[in-house]
């Protein structure tokens, strides 16, 4: 269960985080991607946050996850800033790519299809746990 403060430095992380990678992504001259941050997770300790991206077209959320990880100190740097009235130190950040919109994507158009994922486990591809 999550506390309150927990809950907080989350919505802060994410709001702010969502307005970083949008402003990195235009300076870097990426059109057509649509990017944003559909949870953070933060433990109690607030050492690290999880970050769970979107990306759209999902095709290029891991090319957009590994350019995301290798500008990870200047991301963290810029949120640093812009709470640095709010939180004393900066969780480390950790980006993982949110799946969970092509999962339930994936079992629409297979009860859609007339595929039964109930008498075929084999058509879903199992979920991996985070």
């Amino acid at each position: 269960m999550e506390s309150n403060r927990q809950k907080k430095v989350a919505g802060v992380l994410q709001k702010d985080l969502a307005e970083v990678l949008q402003a990195t992504l235009r300076d870097n001259g990426t059109t057509g991607i649509i990017i944003s941050v559909s949870k953070v997770k933060v433990p109690t300790d607030l050492s690290i946050a999880k970050v769970y991206l979107s990306v759209f077209p999902s095709s290029k959320g891991e090319h957009i996850l590994s350019e995301i990880k290798e500008i990870n100190s200047q991301i963290r740097h810029e949120i640093s800033q812009r709470t640095r009235h709010q939180l004393r130190r900066m969780p480390e950040l950790n980006f993982y790519i949110d799946d969970s919109l092509e999962y339930i994507e994936n079992i629409d158009k297979s009860l859609k299809g007339g595929e039964n994922p109930i008498q075929d486990p084999t058509l879903l591809p199992k979920r991996k746990k985070k």
